[in-house]
């Protein structure tokens, strides 16, 4: 009974926010909907995706879908890469009417979509360059990632918020400097504004973060600016994509491989792939009337599966980000160094419970799982320690990792001075339409980008225009910042203790502010599971993880391997590595009884688990210690 009133009213709640969208939304966002077939679909796919009672195909009928493409009945669109971007075009193809698979060879955000810096950014550099090199085109990016930026965060409010960000002055032009950019910064956000910047004291800066050093560099703190930018949760995000694609009619499929691409034998076009399932080593081919290569740092690599002498168009660089204890910095509120010995930019933001410092901008080799190097791992610690008063030691990191950036260079530009932060949509064979670089603060307009190109070139037949702008993810529709207490009132977690005795505990703060963060309105399918099937223990001390999400990500979210879990259905491997390695063996044991592994299996997937890990530089995982920290 209860069940079915909390769906009622969660039903209640969707129906007010798709009301509140029609009366607030201002009318130059809804030009889309002006076309009353695009509104008609619109609503069509809000609801699929809005379902309480949905739930996303099995993997075997996700797999069977893309088995069932032939040359006489081919999808419209076949997805390579199942990251930000690539689950943005999966779902911006789908919503527009089309048939669409999409592919990744290990799983969603396994690379750099989960190796972010986690924040939503309009690009305050890019402003300043913009100003002083008198640069219009710099300036555009900046306005339209201040649009994408609101959009982002209002698709998945579960996922995302905006985030105070701090920057400190040691002297008066600084102050006056830094006051007048953000400033700027606001006027060109205009109503995507998420909230003014403003001055500081010296006083008032340090009461609002206790951690910040009142005398650096032979100079006192004279004051900060505060500015607001987004905050996400990066790889949970990608999953919402992966699934709300599913959920509205694509055929999404994790651990699967493209093995060659296949082409047509009288002029050469590319019309399909043959795939592997990493899974079960079979392979098949699918076909398609236009592949989209949305590979990031490997987009290369599949763009030398059609043609082996094709130029590069990646400049991969390594962006290194490590995890300190929650002390160094207060919760809602980041710091920013603006000036580092080298002139790099450094942020220290708070992030689910723990401090994340980064990022590094160096060039790198391309990896499946890149590693940071001790070098870089010193180099943010020293840029954050000339700004703390709280002593900034190697042991207290919880967690290092290193992502690549897949800068984009346009293969048909006649120099390398054309490699940007914007991102790059080509076909430079017939068939492939390849996007890569941009940020994930723009992943939308970047699908669309993608899907407008590979419709032109496949002579697709959209039933709509792109209605991705206005579209919530799942578990957004109807969530609230206070959903949270649904769940600490109405369910408890049942725990099997370790003499066996079930034992009921409550769903504390942490874990329902966690549950519903994570999950959205989703969040009471995890707490069911908690509380009836005994799966309602930690999985670390000191961690809001639970044993039912383990249950829950393996029926509803696809996850096939423990490090599908632990690295990106929750965070445990980026926010704590040593904790996440006593984790594991439970972690297996759940999903070994959700996808019936024996115990070869099992053992593979600790194997693995623990390679992984090794990979994140924790304290534990040091090279070396120099002392110095």
């Amino acid at each position: 009974m209860a069940t079915s009133i909390r769906l009622r009213r969660l039903g209640a709640i969707a129906a007010v926010t798709i009301g509140a969208y029609t009366i607030v939304r201002p009318p130059s966002f809804s030009s889309n909907d002006r076309n009353n077939k695009s509104a008609t679909a619109l609503d069509t796919f809000r609801r699929k995706i809005a379902d309480p009672f949905a739930a996303v195909p099995l993997r075997a009928t996700q797999e069977a879908a893309l088995i069932g493409s032939s040359l006489d009945n081919p999808l419209d669109m076949l997805v390579i890469g199942g990251g930000a971007t690539g689950c943005g075009v999966a779902l911006d193809a789908v919503t527009r009417g089309l048939r669409v698979g999409l592919v990744e060879r290990d799983d969603f955000s396994s690379g750099t979509s989960s190796r972010s810096t986690k924040l939503i950014h309009g690009g305050v550099r890019y402003l300043e360059k913009a100003v002083f090199n008198l640069d219009y085109g710099q300036l555009k990016l900046v306005f339209h990632a201040l649009e994408e930026r609101k959009q982002v965060i209002d698709n998945a409010p579960h996922l995302c918020h905006a985030l105070p960000c701090m920057t400190p002055c040691f002297d008066w032009f600084d102050a006056i400097y830094y006051w007048a950019g953000l400033k700027m910064y606001d006027l060109v956000a205009g109503r995507h504004l998420l909230h003014l910047s403003r001055y500081y004291s010296a006083q008032e800066s340090v009461e609002l973060f206790p951690t910040l050093a009142r005398n650096g560099k032979d100079k006192t703190l004279k004051g900060t600016v505060v500015y607001y930018d987004g905050q996400m949760n990066d790889s949970r995000l990608n999953v919402a994509l992966a699934l709300s694609a599913a959920l509205a009619g694509a055929a999404v499929l994790n651990h699967a491989e493209v093995v060659t691409l296949l082409k047509d034998e009288g002029d050469g076009r590319i019309i399909g792939a043959r795939i592997r399932n990493n899974l079960s080593g079979k392979e098949f081919d699918a076909y398609a009337k236009v592949v989209v290569n949305a590979a990031g740092p490997f987009c290369d690599s599949v763009r030398k599966l059609a043609n082996k002498d094709a130029k590069p168009m990646i400049c991969p660089s390594s962006g290194v980000h490590v995890v300190l204890p929650d002390y160094y910095s207060p919760e809602g509120m980041g710091l920013i160094v603006p000036k580092t010995k080298d002139g790099r930019v450094v942020f220290m933001l708070p992030w689910l419970g723990r401090t994340v410092a980064g990022t590094t901008d160096s060039s790198t080799s391309i990896t499946m799982l890149p590693e940071p190097n001790e070098d870089e791992i010193g180099f943010i610690l020293d840029a954050i320690s000339d700004y703390l008063n709280v002593k900034v030691r190697r042991a207290d990191v919880l967690s290092a990792w290193s992502g690549i950036r897949p800068l984009a260079i346009d293969p048909k530009a006649t120099s390398t001075a054309s490699i940007s932060r914007d991102h790059v949509v080509t076909e430079d064979h017939p068939g492939l339409v390849t996007i890569t670089g941009g940020k994930w603060t723009t992943y939308r307009s970047m699908a669309e980008d993608a899907v407008d190109a590979a419709i032109k070139s496949g002579k697709l037949n959209p039933a709509s225009k792109c209605l991705t702008y206005n579209l919530q993810l799942i578990g957004a529709d109807g969530w609230e910042p206070a959903s949270f207490t649904v769940l600490a009132q109405q369910y408890v977690r049942m725990k099997r203790s370790h003499g066996g005795k079930i034992v009921p505990g409550a769903m504390d703060t942490a874990a329902a502010k966690h549950l519903s963060h994570a999950y959205g309105v989703l969040a009471e399918r995890v707490a069911a599971i908690a509380q009836n099937e005994n799966l309602g223990k930690r999985l670390a001390h000191g961690y809001p993880f639970l044993e039912a999400e383990v249950a829950y990500c393996a029926r509803e979210e696809y996850c096939e391997s423990a490090v599908d879990f632990v690295a990106r259905r929750c965070r445990l491997a980026f926010l704590d590595t040593d904790a996440a390695q006593r984790a594991l063996p439970r972690i297996i044991e759940i999903l070994a009884a959700e996808h019936k592994w024996d115990k070869s299996r099992q053992k593979q997937e600790l194997q693995k688990g623990k390679e992984f890990l090794e990979t994140f530089k924790s304290s534990k995982n040091a090279q070396f210690h120099d002392g110095k920290h």
